[in-house]
């Protein structure tokens, strides 16, 4: 997996892809992207976190921080694709009391 985040807006306000680290150098900018995200729609904001890996405790805070927020405002954040490694640590924190959280379909042979 590569180093950096990459966030992509499929609607505006709506639905969110992230691929690649989200950790402590990433943050600021998920952060932001995720908080105008909320500001700028209605209803669910749904974010696709199949090519994402949460590195570290500034990472998560983001996903929390998120959640949180969209509570606050009458929104739901919707994570889908979750990979079982992610999901273990939003379970941890939590997450999926003020979000909902979706696995990611995993592949059989």
């Amino acid at each position: 997996m590569r180093r950096g985040l990459d966030i992509e807006i499929l609607r505006w306000g709506v639905e969110l892809r992230m691929t690649g680290r989200l950790d402590s150098r990433s943050a600021p900018v998920a952060r932001t992207s995720l908080h105008e995200a909320l500001d700028g729609g209605d209803g669910d904001l749904t974010v696709s976190l199949g090519g994402t890996e949460i590195w570290d405790g500034a990472g998560l805070g983001v996903i929390v921080g998120t959640s949180r927020r969209a509570r606050r405002s009458g929104r739901r954040l919707v994570l889908t694709e979750v990979r079982p490694r992610e999901m273990r640590m939003l379970r941890v924190a939590l997450v999926p009391r003020t979000a909902v959280v979706r696995p990611a379909q995993l592949a059989t042979s």
